[in-house]
């Protein structure tokens, strides 16, 4: 089943709403499936409409603080999993974000139900070199970064 949503655009139903659509991401366009929470009579809540709208609305102001949540987030594990050294090949050390940017690959955009006590809630899934098993994941409630760890937090 499609519908043409007026914010959203053109939407398949398969357990969710998703189409695939191209997002410019820190200075590459890919591609990525937006997933919408919904139910198959294609009935959206205001509050997904107004943290999707401002998601697109503030993008090029967030790519950094992503890149950012992502570099601290693979320090992070690089040091829980006693890799600092950067022998590891699937961790080796970073200097620069140029260099995490090569090992991640955004595929998804999650706008989830709303939740009115939570804020705008946003969700985006990246593939990355250093687990391929579980990914990555980044929830944003009102724009903001506020968890970063394996792709089950996005969804």
């Amino acid at each position: 089943m499609m519908i043409n949503d007026p914010i959203f655009g053109e939407l398949e139903y398969e357990y969710g709403w998703i189409k695939d659509t191209t997002i410019r991401f820190l200075g590459k366009e890919v591609q990525i499936t937006l997933m919408i929470d919904g139910e198959e009579e294609g009935m959206f809540d205001e509050n997904q409409y107004t943290a999707y709208q401002l998601l697109i609305k503030n993008w090029d102001n967030l790519q950094p603080s992503l890149l950012q949540s992502i570099i601290d987030y693979y320090n992070q594990k690089q040091h829980e999993l006693g890799n600092d050294s950067g022998l590891n090949e699937h961790y080796p050390l970073i200097k620069t974000a140029d260099q995490i940017l090569d090992m991640i690959t955004l595929d998804g955009i999650v706008v989830p139900y709303a939740d009115i006590f939570e804020g705008r809630d946003i969700r985006m899934t990246f593939n990355c070199t250093w687990d391929m098993e579980n990914g990555l994941g980044i929830r944003l409630l009102n724009e903001k970064v506020v968890e970063v760890g394996y792709q089950n937090v996005a969804i």
